[in-house]
């Protein structure tokens, strides 16, 4: 017997496997782009600038990101502006960048762990699950807000 989900709670699932389709797509983005500037034929254009790699991979990640989300996973909601969507997007997506960005710089600088695997743990994996919940959080709350009476189908 299959437990009763409300309407809100599917609506709520679908959002959420959406949302992490999407976000698998900015992750392969996000960190390939990383691994490039840093390690590309052994020592990349920013190997010794793990910082500015993430931060440039998570930029470009937003973008398709952004795209993605407004497109499929939230197109039912309310358009409350282009610009005002992608400049709240930007800054939501830079505080969960920042989260990705402070595990990294206190395991490789704090912590010590500078080989590749680590970075990319701290990075890719820690960082990313602990921006991601932020994000689709975020996203649902204030940039792609709920219209007054949604309708939910089945």
């Amino acid at each position: 017997m299959q437990a009763p989900t409300s309407p809100r709670l599917r609506a709520a699932a679908t959002e959420g496997g959406k949302f992490l389709a999407v976000g698998g797509v900015g992750y392969v983005v996000d960190v390939t782009t990383f691994n490039l500037l840093r390690f590309a034929g052994g020592e990349g254009p920013l190997y010794d600038k793990p910082l500015t790699a993430k931060v440039l991979s998570v930029v470009l990640a937003t973008v398709v990101t952004y795209a993605g989300n407004r497109q499929w996973t939230w197109r039912h909601r309310e358009r409350t502006g282009y610009v005002r969507e992608y400049a709240l997007f930007f800054v939501l997506n830079g505080i969960a960048m920042g989260i990705a960005v402070g595990t990294l710089a206190i395991s490789h600088y704090v912590l010590g762990f500078t080989s590749p695997l680590a970075d990319n743990i701290a990075a890719n994996v820690v960082g990313l699950a602990l921006g991601t919940a932020f994000r689709f959080w975020s996203y649902r709350r204030w940039v792609f807000r709920t219209p007054d009476r949604m309708v939910v189908t089945a």
